[in-house]
């Protein structure tokens, strides 16, 4: 998913959750405010879901495994976090940037975490794009010369 102005916080939690957890612990800030747990990190599974044709009936794909938390900072804020697999840090971390971002270090966080991290996510799709285009076919029918 593309992260911008108008996505809000759909946007930068997806954005989170797609990251890899070493970009996401790289660019948190130094000064990380306490917090109390709501939820600790647990993993668990979920369902996949798909559809037939992308528009049709909907189907069972299988299960993946998240792992979830949800944390609040002195200032009231909540931060929640679902992340696929097992990394409990990846989720603490998410759930952290959720919460600052509610508060008024917003644009601070955005700055210096989210803005990385949506152009980190452009940059691999444009090369992920490059390299599904050097291998697209054109067909196309020629002339013969019979006349």
């Amino acid at each position: 998913m593309s992260f911008d102005e108008t996505s809000g916080r759909a946007g930068w939690m997806s954005l989170m959750a797609c990251a890899a957890p070493a970009d996401l612990a790289a660019l948190m800030p130094r000064e990380i405010p306490g917090h109390d747990w709501l939820r600790a990190p647990e993993t668990g599974t979920a369902m996949v879901r798909g559809r037939t044709g992308a528009t049709g009936t909907p189907f069972n794909l299988g299960e993946m495994t998240v792992t979830r938390c949800a944390l609040r900072l002195a200032d009231g804020s909540e931060g929640h976090a679902h992340v696929q697999g097992r990394d409990r840090g990846h989720a603490t971390r998410a759930a952290l940037i959720d919460a600052l971002m509610q508060g008024p270090r917003a644009a601070e966080i955005r700055a210096a975490v989210l803005d990385p991290l949506a152009e980190k996510a452009m940059a691999e799709r444009r090369a992920r794009a490059g390299k599904a285009a050097a291998t697209k076919v054109n067909f196309f029918t020629m002339v013969r010369g019979e006349g």
